[in-house]
């Protein structure tokens, strides 16, 4: 489920105020398209005004200011486009980096944010957050705004000349004032609540369809599809509901503020044709008048649409904010080395996700530097949980992890893991070259000579060779053109070239059959020399020449020693090697 709340009442105007404070950054092109359409808006005043000097004049039959008419008009045409032009492009501008720099600190804020965000969202809302919800944002930090400033100004320069020529009549107009800004707060009560509702369904949308990209297999295997269309078809239609709901606040809101104008404009009508009101009014200026009012109504109406988008913009950025505002991973380590001795200590540690539950309890081991030490024991006993420790996805609950002698918190995080290299059961590849995945990241400027000796070490460059660009071959999402065993040596390359001091084998070779695992084995057996090395597997053989075998039941250590004295002792490594012997080294998360 996300995570994400939905903005109180109260909590609405803060949440735009704190959008547009991200405009702050670029206000001198703000200031520039401010003035764009505040001409803008000066030559819609000017038109109306235009209608007086044109009506003025064929009723004094002025020839000479009839003659001067058609230049008038196109200067007032020109103007106008001018700061149109100006208006739009350099609000477009604030508005647009704006919504750039949102979508990259939302971006950066992903890269930081702790193990236990991700295990508490599914990848579906996260995903939405940035997709759809940033772009609810847009709307409210780009046409939104545009709207605002530009109609704004337009609804201000109309009234200010409404008042030069009237300020009686014109005092009428305002009258509606208080009866619209009620409907339209209304309004935005309900815009904000069914905002909510929609992004959270569209999360639900996203979440049905990235699983099914993911498990496809599973899903065309175990008959699956009746199943997920209809959750597809449930989210979908609740999608469908609220987004109806959010079109009839829409559609009744803007008609009702236009009534209320209308009222507005007849009374205004009415009592400017009454003899003593009208009385020293020029026929110019009458129908000016009543052209500048007429013309209120569009910037009006088009004010009051954006209410929408503003509403979908504050409930999407209550959204991203809760993200943004999220705490980060923990990071006051101070210390960094050149490269560790992997000197692993674990004193007293316990862990537990959530309070009361612990997953680990009282764990005292002792790993020295290039030792490789094997962590077996039934599924769920913390053999991944321990090992996730070390690189700190997670924090120890209790007790202290020293590395090297002192405690981890002690080290930066980016220095620690970069001296911790993992190959796991679950390989990630991204969708690039065989190239880039080898020498990812950190290692992307390794040299081919590099890459290739690392393949060649985790036996991976002779199928390399067989692809149509070798190297450069594109391995697809998530790598699902190759085989599970070509991913898996693919992951060992990757480990290989990090050449890191601290090696995390977790079930590394489960994926191979007999023939491939024999040739990884001999290439991790190679680089598991003068490194510190925790292994986690179900094979004998990749754990039975291990230095400590530590066998781990329901978060405790429940023995330790080599594979040879644990099977003279009889206990829980004997009974898991008798049943792993008896099931052919089959049974996955046994030993």
């Amino acid at each position: 489920m996300s995570t994400s709340q939905a903005a109180g009442p109260e909590s609405g105007a803060h949440v735009y105020r704190r959008l547009l404070r991200y405009t702050g950054r670029f206000w001198v092109f703000f200031l520039i398209g401010t003035f764009g359409f505040l001409l803008n808006g000066l030559t819609e005043a000017a038109s109306a005004k235009l209608i007086q000097y044109i009506i003025d004049a064929i009723q004094h039959r002025d020839q000479s200011h009839m003659n001067l008419f058609p230049f008038l008009v196109i200067g007032v045409v020109f103007m106008r486009g001018v700061g149109s032009f100006i208006g739009n492009y350099f609000l477009a501008l604030v508005s647009r980096n704006v919504v750039y720099e949102m979508r990259r600190e939302l971006f950066d804020k992903l890269l930081v944010l702790p193990a236990s965000y991700y295990h508490l969202n599914s990848p579906g809302h996260i995903a939405s957050k940035i997709i759809y919800n940033v772009e609810q944002v847009t709307g409210a930090a780009t046409d939104a705004i545009k709207t605002l400033v530009r109609e704004g100004f337009i609804v201000v320069t109309l009234l200010g000349y409404l008042f030069y020529l009237n300020w009686r009549l014109s005092l009428s107009l305002l009258i509606i004032g208080p009866l619209a800004g009620l409907l339209v707060r209304l309004a935005g009560k309900r815009f904000r609540k069914l905002s909510t509702r929609i992004q959270n369904a569209m999360g639900d949308i996203n979440h049905v369809v990235s699983e099914i990209i993911l498990a496809f297999q599973v899903v065309k295997s175990y008959g699956g599809e009746q199943y997920e269309r209809e959750r597809f078809d449930r989210a979908s239609r609740e999608n469908l509901r609220q987004g109806m709901k959010m079109v009839v606040t829409a559609s009744l809101s803007s008609p009702l503020v236009q009534l209320l104008l209308a009222i507005a404009m007849g009374g205004v009508i009415w009592y400017a044709l009454q003899t003593v009101i009208s009385q020293g009014i020029t026929a110019g200026e009458f129908v000016s008048y009543i052209v500048a009012a007429g013309m209120l109504q569009k910037p009006v109406r088009a004010l009051t649409d954006i209410n929408e988008k503003i509403q979908r913009g504050i409930a999407a950025s209550a959204s991203v904010f809760e993200l943004l505002d999220t705490p980060p991973e923990t990071d006051k380590g101070v210390r960094d080395v050149p490269r560790l001795r992997g000197d692993i200590e674990f004193r007293q540690v316990g862990f537990a996700y959530e309070e009361g539950k612990p997953v680990l309890r009282d764990i005292s081991l002792h790993i020295r530097p290039g030792q490789t030490v094997a962590l077996v024991g039934r599924s769920g006993s913390g053999k991944s949980t321990l090992v996730s420790l070390l690189q700190r996805f997670h924090d120890v609950s209790s007790g202290t992890l020293l590395v090297d002698g002192h405690p981890i918190e002690e080290y930066r995080l980016s220095s620690l893991r970069q001296q911790i290299a993992t190959v796991s059961q679950k390989v990630v590849l991204f969708d690039d070259s065989i190239r880039n995945n080898i020498a990812y990241g950190a290692f992307r400027d390794r040299s081919i000579e590099d890459v290739e000796r690392a393949a060649r070490s985790a036996y991976a460059d002779e199928f390399i060779a067989r692809l149509p660009q070798g190297y450069n071959t594109r391995v697809g999402q998530d790598g699902l053109q190759l085989s599970g065993g070509q991913r898996q040596r693919l992951a060992i390359a990757r480990a290989l070239i990090k050449d890191a001091p601290v090696l995390i084998l977790d079930e590394a070779t489960s994926a191979l059959d007999n023939e491939s695992e024999f040739y990884i084995q001999a290439a991790l057996d190679e680089i598991m020399k003068d490194r510190t090395t925790l292994v986690i597997a179900h094979r004998l053989s990749t754990i039975e020449n291990a230095d400590v075998i530590v066998v781990l039941d329901q978060g405790l250590i429940v023995e330790t020693g080599t594979h040879a004295e644990l099977l003279a002792r009889n206990g829980a490594y004997a009974s898991l090697h008798s049943r792993n012997f008896a099931e052919g080294e089959t049974a996955p998360g046994a030993v």
